[in-house]
């Protein structure tokens, strides 16, 4: 693989897209670009109407079960009918968990018993299908070699979740093995689930790994989700479908029994309608696992609500810089965006510090692909040796063999070449492995994010997060021309993307990143630009985008 096309898979970063046709749901006269300050904010930034659950905050559900007014029952019949009526062309969600409604009923019994036990008690929450859970739901990354093989344990995400009284409603459709596969591969296609789509123009791409988590939440199947990302997977397919994406530090947040490509770069996190829902979330999930080495200094440095005490005006006096010459330009619809964003952000009392430069992003080349690839092999084999009874494959070999062995509906459309390239990668003691990650974290945290940010006394950095999505096309695979997720995700460093405008009726996203440790801030930052820009709105499910 040449370095143009790693970096591209890299912005590109294992997400996922969709294929095909709907309804005409919205006008065909809207401007080609929808941006925050004008027309738009005159919206108001919580719909009332909708039903029991569309578009409905959790901060809403959570009051509407404390008045009386409906339970989570009600709440997880109300996303299931959503399910029935949308997801047939959306491709979504893989499974519903059959368990859904007694939990529900358990958390409406425990409500009116001893009151909720925070924020997400009893509200409906959807996983990517590659978060494990040890129940009645498959976990599988997409692939039908995985079906069946159930985790001896709930994963780290998914046990917090329960501690919090969520009701795991199911889950969602991928980028198989997290886009992780092949070079030539269609955001959001799956053995096991086909063609994810977005909702905001369904033949286009909702981008991301994470693409079914992103497309169930822009749809109301569920009040918020979880995705992963090792780059791009989170922060992607949120802006491509008008969403809030936060790709945490990496070791605030457990990915035990996660299906892994990359112990330096992966981690999960909540993908949600506004920022103060993610957030919520956030605070959920995170936290120090004894099965996640990378999680030992969580206790210390996580946030315990990063919710509390979110402030409209907290732009006022932040420093922020813009790395112009490198994340921006691919996209001029992303850019004109982008530039309205920046001019809110200083109307808001920001110091906009533009442009600047992380300085060794260009020289990390190759060396993040090399590390992913040795990765992926020594994660994948450990995944799969922990399988329980039911497991088809037992390392990275089996699962190339079985595609092999399932052409037909393993790879109709693309092949296999990134798993045939990790399996011939050595052990993690390796020289050119532990050169390579060396390099790759040198050059994105000390001589990259934090020394541009110590040489402008920064609090963050932003920039487009990728352009409008792209149309599907299964016969030569993603056409993404470009986005700003490596730095962070290179680094292990937090970023966090949010709605900023719209191309053609098709979502663009700003994404604020920093220093590791910064998810406090950045969520500060990303809350007050949010409120300023109000500039989310509901999906309309058209056929294709308003041209």
């Amino acid at each position: 693989m040449s370095n143009d096309e790693s970096q591209s898979m890299s912005r590109r970063s294992f997400v996922a897209t969709s294929l095909a046709a709907g309804a005409l749901i919205g006008s065909g006269c809207m401007p080609e670009l929808a941006l925050p300050g004008q027309s738009d904010t005159a919206r108001p930034r919580e719909r009332a109407d909708g039903g029991p659950v569309e578009e409905k905050t959790v901060g809403q559900l959570q009051d509407a079960m404390q008045s009386g007014a409906t339970t989570s029952r009600q709440l997880v019949e109300g996303y299931r009918a959503r399910i029935a009526e949308r997801d047939r062309d959306l491709h979504a969600v893989l499974e519903l968990n059959p368990d859904a409604l007694a939990i529900a009923d358990a958390m409406d019994a425990e409500r009116k018993k001893s009151g909720p036990r925070g924020p997400l008690h009893g509200i409906p929450i959807l996983l990517k299908d590659n978060v494990g859970t040890a129940d009645k739901m498959e976990t599988t990354a997409g692939s039908l070699a995985l079906v069946g093989a159930r985790p001896p344990r709930d994963a780290f995400v998914a046990a917090q979740l329960r501690a919090a009284g969520a009701v795991i409603l199911g889950k969602t459709n991928l980028s198989e093995w997290a886009n992780f596969r092949s070079t030539h591969a269609s955001s959001g296609w799956s053995g096991r689930g086909g063609q994810c789509r977005n909702p905001y123009a369904m033949d286009r791409t909702p981008s991301g790994s994470s693409s079914g988590s992103a497309a169930a939440v822009a749809a109301s199947f569920c009040a918020a989700a979880i995705g992963s990302e090792t780059n791009g997977s989170i922060v992607s397919p949120s802006a491509t479908c008008s969403l809030v994406g936060i790709k945490p530090t990496v070791g605030l947040v457990s990915r035990s029994t996660i299906i892994p490509i990359s112990r330096s770069q992966d981690t999960a996190g909540p993908i949600a309608r506004t920022v103060t829902d993610a957030a919520i979330l956030l605070s959920a999930i995170a936290g120090a696992d004894p099965r996640d080495s990378a999680t030992t200094v969580a206790r210390a440095k996580r946030v315990a609500n990063y919710a509390a005490g979110l402030d409209a005006g907290a732009l006022r006096g932040m420093r922020i810089g813009v790395p112009r010459e490198q994340y921006f330009g691919y996209s001029p619809s992303a850019d004109s965006v982008a530039q309205h964003a920046l001019d809110l952000m200083r109307a808001q009392g920001a110091v906009i510090v533009d442009p600047v430069e992380i300085g060794k992003m260009g020289a990390v080349g190759d060396a993040e692909f090399e590390v992913l690839l040795y990765e992926f092999k020594a994660g994948l084999n450990e995944y799969l040796a922990d399988l329980g009874v039911g497991a088809k494959v037992r390392t990275l070999a089996d699962v190339i063999a079985f595609n092999a062995a399932h052409k037909s509906e393993e790879m109709p459309y693309f092949g296999q070449e990134i798993l045939e390239r990790a399996q011939k990668r050595g052990p993690l003691t390796d020289a050119k492995y532990r050169k390579a990650l060396a390099k790759t974290r040198l050059d994105t945290r000390a001589k990259g994010i934090d020394a541009v940010m110590t040489a402008h006394r920064l609090d963050a950095l932003v920039a487009p997060t990728n352009g409008p999505a792209w149309l599907i096309d299964l016969v030569n695979g993603d056409a993404d021309s470009g986005g700003s997720s490596s730095p962070a995700a290179e680094a292990g460093y937090p970023s966090i993307t949010v709605p900023a405008g719209y191309a053609f009726g098709l979502p663009v996203g700003i994404s604020f990143f920093g220093r590791a440790w910064s998810e406090a801030k950045l969520i500060r930052i990303a809350y007050a630009f949010e409120q300023a820009a109000n500039a989310r709105r509901a999906p309309s499910y058209a056929h294709t985008a308003a041209l």
